[in-house]
This record gives C-alpha cells, structure tokens and sequence, in this order.
C-alpha cells in the first residue's frame, strides 16, 4: 500500500498563501516610493533640458574660455563683457566664509548632542536648533543687513574704514549659522547610528568621554559627516537671498570680504527679476550663468559620494 502523503504543518498553507499574494497596501506604497524616486530623477532631468538651449545660444556668442577665463562681467551693461570670473570668486568666498563658520560650530553641536548632552537636554536643544532651519532665508539676509554689518562697523578692530554697508563678510558669516542646523542635525544623526558597543568597548579600555567621542565615534560616522558637510555647503552655494541682500550686486574680483560684490545666484535673481526681457540675449546669461553652476555642484556632488563610499563603515 502507498503511504499517506504527509499533510502540510499547520499555517504552512496559510503563509505560503500570504507570500504568493503581497497585501496590496505594500504594493501601493512600493509604486509611491517608486514615483518619489521617478519624480526626482524627472526633475533634474528637466532642468537640465531646460538649461541646454538657452546656454547653447549663449555660447555660440561668447567663447567657452572667454566665459570662463574673463575677469569683467557687465552683461547687463551697454558695453557687455561675459567673463563669470568675478561671480565665481564672491560664491567661493562667501561660501568658504559660511562653511569655516558652520562646519566647526556645527559638528561641536553634534557631538555634544551625541555624546555629551542629557536625553532630556538632547530632546529640548535637537528641535530648538532645528527650528533655525525653518526660518526664511530672507529673514537672514535683513539680519545680516541691519544688524551684523552695522556691529562690524562699530566694532572693527583692524582700521581702515571697515566693512562696506553691503559686503561679503556679514553675508558669509550669517549664511553659516544658516546652514549649522543641516550640518548639527544631519551629523548627530550619523553618531548615533554608531553602535553602543563600539562606545562601551573603549569605555572598557578606559578611554575618556572625549577620547571616545573624537577616535571612536567620529571615526565611525565620517560617512555621514561628510554627507552632512557637503549637503551644507551645497546650500550654501546655492544660497540667494542672503547674498542678494546682504552681499550687493557688484560684479567685483576681489578677494577683499569687505567690499560689496555679487555671486552667480545674485546675478540670476536680480536679472530674472529686473527689466530684461525674456527674448533678449542678455536673459540668457542667466541659463548660461545657471548651468554653470549646475556643473559645479554636480561635481562637488560626485566627490562628495565617491568620500562617502570610501569612508562608509557598515554595521550588523
């Protein structure tokens, strides 16, 4: 006689039944993920097809390397020059001058937020410096207008006349507390993915809270530290109002943080809102002045993610 088959364990059936067909709110949420992600892609897909003719046209006027060589810019000017040289130098400037500002006071934040801070202190402190980020850049740029210029000019202890009433300076210095909430928040968050027993394995070699904290954690967390920084200096770089109000609208190449001078999203804002018509060939110099600082970040972009994969520590 042919023995019984053996009959399934119980709920066998059932989960195998569950398996085969996925709950449809997991679906659901799988093509929402799926078009977050499409979206995304589709959007800088389309500012790069937006960019291409208008800078195209532009460049079949003006030379590549008197674009970017030249050290004059007056493209709105009766006499137009195109050099972006002067554009270029302010948004390096105030930028270095914003992340020397952020990066130090930003990754001290979140150490101590890790590393040193109560829970409770952590809870109060995380989401009031968190609320600096909400605040409209704007708000930053008239700050930076009519209050820091105002004190450097008081209080200027190294002669001379001091900073002008528009100047990259003050732009620079408050850009950088702008963006120590993204580079605060962004890094504390790396430090606590940060195993405990890496933190309890030093404790136990004796090893001091600061030990541990500067060799141990930061170490452990560089990946997204330096995510944290360049997602900060990318804003930074990015940054209009600010620098629109605060640092001027003169195309000056100077190295000078004192004096007033204009960034290449300055040049974009004021232009794209000022009297120059669409159909003009001076509205290009916005999209060619735009691509290329598309370019720039990209590439910034692309170091920063080969750093983070260098440095990337995997955990399980």
């Amino acid at each position: 006689m042919t023995a019984p088959a053996a009959k399934p364990a119980a709920g066998t059936g059932s989960r195998s039944l569950r398996q085969a067909h996925p709950r449809y709110a997991e679906q659901l949420v799988k093509a929402l993920l799926t078009i977050a992600a499409l979206v995304s892609v589709a959007t800088t897909i389309g500012i790069v097809i937006a960019l291409i003719p208008p800078t195209v046209d532009f460049f079949q006027r003006v030379g590549v390397w008197e674009f970017l060589s030249g050290t004059v810019w007056t493209a709105l000017f009766a006499e137009p020059e195109y050099g972006v040289l002067p554009l270029l130098a302010a948004t390096l400037l105030i930028t270095g001058i914003a992340v020397a500002v952020a990066i130090p006071v930003g990754l001290g934040a979140a150490i101590y937020l890790s590393e040193y801070a109560h829970p409770r202190t952590r809870k109060l402190l995380k989401p009031t410096l968190e609320v600096l980020a909400g605040i409209p850049t704007v708000v930053y740029g008239f700050f930076a207008l009519a209050f820091v210029t105002p004190r450097l000019q008081d209080w200027w202890p190294f002669g001379g006349d001091g900073p002008e009433i528009k100047n990259a300076l003050s732009a620079g210095l408050v850009m950088g507390v702008m963006i120590v909430p993204t580079i605060a928040s962004l890094a504390e968050d790396a430090m606590a993915a940060v195993p405990r027993s890496l933190r309890d394995g030093a404790y136990a070699l004796g090893s001091g809270r600061r030990t541990v904290a500067v060799r141990v954690v930061v170490p452990a967390a560089l990946s997204g530290i330096v995510a944290a920084f360049v997602l900060g200096i990318s804003r930074a770089i990015g940054e209009t109002m600010i620098v629109l109000i605060a640092a001027g609208a003169r195309p000056d190449l100077s190295w000078n943080p004192l004096h007033e001078m204009q960034t290449m999203t300055a040049f974009i804002a004021g232009a794209a809102s000022g009297d120059v018509s669409t159909a003009s060939f001076e509205y290009k110099t916005i999209f060619a002045v735009g691509a290329y600082l598309f370019v720039l970040t990209f590439v910034m972009n692309v170091i920063s993610i080969r750093l983070v994969r260098k440095y990337r520590e995997v955990y399980e």
